[in-house]
């Protein structure tokens, strides 16, 4: 039994080639064809497709936006992504939604029908280049929950404002506490997060998305 395909991508050539592609062999069958994020929602919902392969880059919601309405809305369908992006920051926003399979556009048609068959069978499947990024990133992300997790509530505050570029007396300003107050908390979050200065603080917190919680 064939595996029913959709493909995602702005490309009329790249949705072409990798119908092509992907049916010589006949175990695969290209049922759905989308050029934006619009219109694949829609075809998702009207095709039922196994496996959906969705390029990040498209007008009209990306990729990422479409995978957030598709687990959102539960829809019952695999999702392999389909990329030129082999950085890690695209990686983990796909991983934190949740994805099935993520690949790049220059793998080989063997590596391309290992992800579609794999994901299609209840696994994941990450490009085999990428792996070693990922588990990297995923040990320092939970390093960093730990550290974030050992800061008192005032200390969480305060670094906050720090990362924003507020001086150690706009944060007692705006905190309502003395600026020698602000000082001690400034050390022991440097100590606590691991960091030297306040840079190297706000660039912690960026990575964490830590100013925009309140």
């Amino acid at each position: 039994m064939s595996v029913n395909i959709m493909i995602a991508d702005d490309h009329s050539m790249i949705r072409e080639g990798l119908r092509n592609l992907l049916e010589i062999d006949g175990d695969v069958k290209v049922i759905a064809e989308a050029g934006d994020g619009d219109e694949c929602l829609e075809k998702l919902k009207a095709e039922k497709p196994d496996v959906l392969l969705l390029d990040i880059n498209m007008p009209n919601k990306n990729g990422l936006d479409v995978l957030k309405i598709i687990r959102k809305e539960k829809m019952n369908v695999k999702v392999l992504i389909l990329t030129i992006h082999n950085e890690i920051e695209y990686l983990m926003s796909a991983v934190e939604i949740g994805i099935d399979g993520y690949i790049l556009k220059d793998s080989e048609s063997s590596v391309l029908k290992k992800a579609i068959f794999t994901i299609n069978n209840g696994d994941t499947f990450i490009q085999p280049s990428l792996t070693p990024m990922l588990n990297s990133r995923m040990v320092r992300k939970e390093s960093d929950k730990i550290k974030i997790e050992s800061l008192t509530k005032r200390e969480f505050d305060v670094l906050k404002l720090l990362a924003q570029g507020l001086f150690n007396k706009e944060i007692a300003s705006t905190l309502n506490i003395s600026e020698r107050t602000v000082k001690n908390h400034v050390s022991n979050i440097f100590k606590k997060i691991g960091v030297a200065d306040r840079t190297q603080a706000a660039v912690f917190a960026i990575r964490n998305n830590l100013i925009g919680v309140f």
